[in-house]
């Protein structure tokens, strides 16, 4: 039986406390210009490069969202040079959870956004 689901990812949401502190700190991250008066609760839509889209989502404005990260990481992005991308996020102030991994031809290091979501920054 053939399915109706497609095989792609259309959107990933990150449930964030505080939408105004998570849009600075993916946006500072991805290096995007935003306008802190046009964020408003429930969501915010991160511009990405892909069909693929990530939204913050902080609930309706009368509820207080209790965050439970995962020990896992959510989800990555992508990077041509991890060194690099390493070192800016060291000058951001973000917090690295872990230090880079590099195999053959695949290296990462995982940061945590203001939440505690694991995001993973890979070469692959």
């Amino acid at each position: 039986m053939n399915s109706p689901i497609k095989n792609e990812i259309n959107t990933i949401f990150v449930h964030v406390s505080n939408l105004k502190r998570s849009v600075t700190w993916y946006c500072q991250l991805l290096n995007q210009k935003f306008n802190l008066a046009e964020v408003s609760r429930p969501v915010y839509n991160i511009k990405l490069n892909h069909h693929t889209g990530l939204t913050l989502d902080a609930g309706p404005s009368d509820v207080i969202k209790e965050i439970r990260p995962s020990e896992n990481p959510l989800f990555n992005f992508h990077t041509d040079d991890i060194h690099q991308s390493y070192d800016f996020v060291q000058k951001l102030g973000y917090q690295i959870q872990s230090e880079i991994v590099s195999f053959d031809d695949f290296a990462y290091f995982n940061i945590c956004d203001p939440d505690g979501n694991i995001i993973m920054i890979c070469t692959g």
